[in-house]
């Protein structure tokens, strides 16, 4: 058995169908979960199929606690963590459970994400600092730049990173259920980092496996939004109350 939920809020329905049929399209008894946090909605007139249950919000609930709604119904082995823009080929899953069976230490799996142009997204990170999210957006040092996306090393090889962005996150459940999920204060961006430090300090590792891949249409929104730039200027705030600025 395996879930996975969906945090949904005003997605282009074309691509959001994509990716609710890359899931129950895999050859696994599945069960996926829809947190739409749309104020009006009919994604239930569009997946009426029985292995898809809606949770209708009042609001605008955020990514990480979106995502938390649901934690108390996860029965599954295996729980995916996955945005609403990727899509992906049936036997994606089946290869990473099987290499997640084989990784007693590791708390989730991703595999290589691309963009639909087929051009490679970097998703695997070094843990943020105040440093490395400047030079993300004022572009100082590419050569830091590259070292903090393990530019520097081939991969085309599984290795643990410290961070890796959680457009797929595929989780044994059990590591989920005792993180408890995300941090409810970041309402968006940085969740999955602060996510990753916390699999950190319980001497855990997440792994990055290559061998499969999936399409990812990143939109980069807080790049091209003032709105959404703050929020995400907010939450590296409290990444970094939280975890230090080094």
């Amino acid at each position: 058995m395996i879930t996975a939920s969906i945090v949904v809020y005003h997605q282009d329905i074309e691509i959001l169908q994509k990716t609710v049929y890359s899931f129950l399209n895999t050859p696994f008894p599945k069960k996926l979960f829809i947190i739409d946090n749309n104020e009006s909605s009919n994604l239930k007139n569009i997946f009426p199929q029985e292995e898809v249950e809606h949770i209708k919000t009042k609001s605008n609930l955020g990514f990480g606690k979106g995502h938390n709604l649901i934690l108390d119904r996860i029965s599954s082995e295996y729980h995916l963590i996955l945005n609403p823009d990727v899509e992906f080929s049936p036997d994606v899953l089946t290869k990473l459970i099987a290499q997640l069976k084989n990784e007693p230490n590791v708390s989730f799996i991703t595999p290589k994400i691309i963009y639909p142009d087929k051009g490679p997204q970097f998703a695997c990170r070094k843990h943020p600092t105040f440093f490395s999210l400047l030079n993300r957006k004022l572009k100082w040092s590419k050569k830091y730049f590259y070292e903090n996306e393990y530019r520097n090393q081939n991969l085309n090889y599984s290795f643990y990173p410290e961070f890796i962005h959680g457009c797929f996150m595929l989780f044994k459940s059990k590591e989920l259920l005792e993180l408890k999920g995300f941090d409810e204060r970041y309402f968006l961006y940085m969740e999955d980092a602060d996510l990753c430090r916390e699999i950190e300090n319980k001497g855990k590792k997440i792994m990055y496996f290559p061998e499969v891949q999936i399409i990812h249409h990143h939109q980069r929104g807080s790049s091209k939004s003032n709105k959404l730039f703050f929020i995400h200027t907010f939450s590296a705030i409290k990444y970094f109350l939280k975890w230090g600025f080094r």
